[in-house]
């Protein structure tokens, strides 16, 4: 399909740089398979789940991916140049992948200093100012480093504005992230809190866990002007034997699954068989979600609204239609919903 048809123009005042404060007073556009859409708020889960649902939550863990380092300066009347760093995807124990700024002031060889004594040396140099490194440390220890030097890697759309602070820390994880091990946030899961949980709970709606540690690449707009085109991005998926139980068991029952975020809707969708049935996996998936896929698991999704031109807007199009998807952000923009990874969220129901 044309790239283009998947393009929109957001003001840019309607790019939220801040959460909404609490998560759940976010606002929420109910998108049903047909019909009206309804403006809502993330607190009126409580009344669109019905008992026996279950909701896949994913539980990866944001690291603190953004870092800084000085390269020393290569001439003694020139200045130590100054990097920004992103850890985009993990090589080895003590190798990473990142997005280094600027760029072109690197070159493999070159040493970078960073807090705490750590070092790292460029290995080499990749298109669109991506590196990897070779850290003096590896494993836990490098792990627990760049826990303590590092920062909350925000999405370009807001680092571009604002440094990460104290905030960050706490507003870009889940309340229920579990593993390390993700560079962006699963936003979806954002706007949840633990009282929330709990009332879903005690309503009796049901819940699951998958692992996907997002990658950068879910930031990036397709460049090329064809779907058919486009290289998709990997990232490392896991579904325990429980969730796959609980997952089949309801399928099997007649009652609906619902991913909360894009990255549980393609966990599962990776992990399934031509039937719908899903097994425990773990490993990669490269799975891109275009119109036309057949979706065999998910019945509902509650996400975010995400970015012109991005695989992730394809994707919801996908699963609601194209059109349908076109209207839904058209109300949103005209309503002054917020948009993107601190922004509000929707509420999808499958096309038919």
């Amino acid at each position: 399909m044309r790239v283009d048809l998947f393009d929109f123009q957001l003001p840019e005042e309607l790019i939220a740089l801040r959460p909404a404060r609490p998560r759940d007073s976010a606002r929420l556009l109910l998108v049903p398979a047909e019909g009206g859409f309804e403006d809502r708020t993330v607190r009126d889960a409580l009344g669109l789940f019905r008992p026996g649902d279950l909701l896949v939550f994913n539980d990866t863990r944001v690291i603190a991916a953004a870092l800084r380092a000085v390269r020393p300066s290569r001439d003694a009347q020139a200045p130590d140049v100054q990097v920004s760093l992103n850890l985009i995807e993990r090589l080895a124990p003590d190798r990473w992948r990142a997005l280094a700024k600027p760029g072109k002031r690197l070159k493999p060889g070159d040493l970078l200093l960073f807090e705490d004594g750590l070092k790292a040396t460029i290995q080499a140099k990749h298109d669109e100012g991506a590196v990897d490194l070779c850290f003096d440390r590896s494993g836990a220890a490098l792990d627990a480093t760049i826990a303590l030097v590092g920062a909350p890697p925000l999405p370009p759309y807001i680092a571009g504005k604002r440094a990460p602070d104290a905030e960050d820390a706490r507003d870009y994880q889940t309340v229920f992230a579990a593993n390390d091990g993700a560079v962006a946030a699963p936003t979806a899961g954002l706007h949840f809190t633990d009282e929330l949980l709990l009332a879903l709970e005690d309503a009796g709606v049901e819940s699951a866990r998958v692992t996907l540690h997002v990658g950068a690449g879910t930031f990036l707009p397709v460049k090329a002007e064809d779907t058919e085109a486009h290289t998709m991005h990997s990232e490392w998926r896991e579904i325990s034997a429980a969730t796959a139980d609980a997952v089949n068991r309801a399928k099997a029952e007649g009652r609906r699954v619902i991913a909360i975020g894009t990255t549980a809707l393609r966990s599962l969708e990776s992990a399934s068989d031509e039937g719908g049935r899903v097994s425990a996996v773990s490993g990669g998936t490269d799975i891109f979600i275009t119109p036309g896929y057949r979706f065999r698991v998910v019945d509902g999704l509650w996400t975010n609204f995400h970015l012109p031109r991005s695989t992730l807007f394809m994707l919801v199009s996908a699963f609601a239609g194209l059109e349908r998807i076109q209207a839904g952000y058209a109300h949103a923009i005209a309503n002054g919903y917020r948009f993107y990874s601190y922004g509000d969220a929707s509420l999808l129901w499958r096309a038919e």
